[in-house]
């Protein structure tokens, strides 16, 4: 599940209202823990965030991760990669681990676990020669005995096909990375393994190899999609480049509708993106979006969303594309089921939004208003008697001061969660009746069913 941490479970130490957000509200500083916790679910890592660079949040996971119990730290890894879908992150998170537990199997069994790329492994020796301060070319030194296991049955888990696919000229290669960890003898793997260090592995079917090797890229994209070789967010990502090439509009809708190769591992703003980038797939990526919500566990009773689209929000996710924290946020919004709902917004004003599922709803919430100030206190103190069985904020958390002094309210009739899709190190100072979530997958989600299940079952 995607989160953590219920704010009414937490010890008095663990929260403490003494720091202040970038807009100048009262924070809650928790404990390193949260914090930890914080940082790592909602953020892309090395990404510039808008209030902090992504080196200071890397910096800030490490230092956190290497005060915490090993268990804590792998169990953490595990959920980004797993639950979040984070790549990096877990990564650090892992060198974090192999220091931390050190001699103990739970590196090792959590290095196999978290590892689901072949280029994971070199990323992962590069950023733990990174975190350990040494050249790449002098890792060797700084690689543990559980840490050289945890390679060696990530090896073992990827076929031909996989390894020569992520088989590229980095500083560290799969090569490199097999001297080191030497997985086990085996006379299947003992002959791909010396076609990897030759340099003979078969050439894998993908579409950047067919591309690259100059084959016509309408035959290659229509006949990847035929085969089933081309994964959903590849396909996603490729729209445009159909588009333009004129590859079979029916046979890419299909494969949108269809969903198949990973689409259950894609998150929501995805669909936004490639609506964006190739506008005659909108209408079945909108079908496509809308069917995973069909999908989503529905909630009991009467919920409130309530949206951030204050200038904060208005921020890419990436430097590499043009998705910001307000689609994050909205695609999240548009995927919510309850029995009754109503959507609202908050910037300088708070602005009812029709509720609409998929596209729709997203777009209704990004044009609900301007994108100026954050008058989260503000709104939650005018939402704070209305009618409901939950409230569900999202937001980057980043409040301006409240001209009537007030904090986020506590006082409350209803469930409130707080579903932070920002990275930064303070968010806005709140504590009981407030569950706190981080991140912005459709498993947030899934996690406020369960718990709310839970709750029931010891009533």
């Amino acid at each position: 599940m995607t989160t953590l941490n219920t704010f009414a479970d937490l010890k008095q130490a663990d929260v403490k209202t003494v720091a202040m957000t970038h807009e100048g509200a009262t924070a809650a500083q928790i404990s390193d823990r949260l914090t930890l916790r914080r940082s790592v679910m909602s953020c892309l890592l090395w990404e510039d965030s808008f209030y902090e660079s992504g080196q200071d949040i890397a910096a800030r996971v490490q230092t956190l991760a290497l005060g915490q119990p090993a268990n804590v730290v792998a169990a953490l890894a595990i959920e980004a990669r797993e639950e979040m879908h984070l790549r990096h992150v877990p990564l650090l998170l892992l060198s974090c681990l192999a220091r931390t537990g050190s001699g103990s199997r739970l590196v090792s069994e959590t290095i196999a676990r978290v590892i689901q790329r072949a280029d994971e492994i070199t990323e992962l020796l590069a950023i733990h020669a990174k975190r350990e301060g040494v050249a790449v070319s002098k890792i060797k030194p700084k690689i543990s005995a559980q840490m050289k296991r945890g390679i060696a049955k990530a090896f073992d888990k990827f076929d031909e096909y996989q390894l020569a696919k992520y088989n590229r000229e980095t500083p560290i290669k799969l090569r490199d990375a097999l001297f080191l960890a030497h997985p086990k003898p085996g006379e299947v793997r003992d002959a791909l393994y010396k076609r990897l260090i030759a340099g003979e592995l078969q050439t894998p079917d993908t579409w950047e190899v067919a591309l690259s090797a100059g084959s016509d890229k309408k035959e290659t994209f229509e006949r990847l999609i035929k085969e089933r070789k081309l994964g959903y967010l590849a396909l996603l990502r490729n729209l445009r480049n159909m588009e333009q090439a004129g590859v079979d509009e029916a046979l890419v809708k299909a494969a949108i509708l269809a969903r198949k190769g990973g689409a259950d591992r894609v998150l929501p703003f995805r669909y936004v993106a490639a609506a964006r980038a190739a506008v005659s797939y909108e209408e079945a990526l909108d079908a496509a979006l809308i069917a995973s919500i069909g999908e989503a566990p529905m909630l009991k009773g009467r919920t409130i969303v309530l949206v951030d689209v204050s200038g904060s929000m208005h921020v890419a996710l990436s430097q590499h594309g043009d998705m910001t924290r307000i689609d994050a946020a909205a695609a999240l919004a548009s995927l919510i089921k309850s029995e009754e709902i109503e959507v609202w917004s908050f910037s300088d004003n708070l602005v009812r939004v029709p509720h609409r599922y998929g596209m729709g709803g997203i777009d209704a919430v990004r044009h609900s208003q301007s994108h100026g100030g954050t008058q989260l206190i503000a709104a939650l103190h005018e939402l704070k008697d209305r009618y409901c069985n939950r409230l569900i904020v999202i937001s980057d958390e980043q409040a301006h001061w409240d001209w009537q002094n007030r904090e986020v309210p506590k006082d409350l009739k209803m469930t409130a969660y707080m579903i932070n899709v920002a990275s930064f190190q303070h968010g806005v100072g709140y504590g009981d009746g407030w569950t706190h979530i981080d991140g912005w997958s459709d498993s947030v989600i899934r996690y406020i069913v369960a718990i709310e299940h839970e709750a029931e079952s010891r009533t």
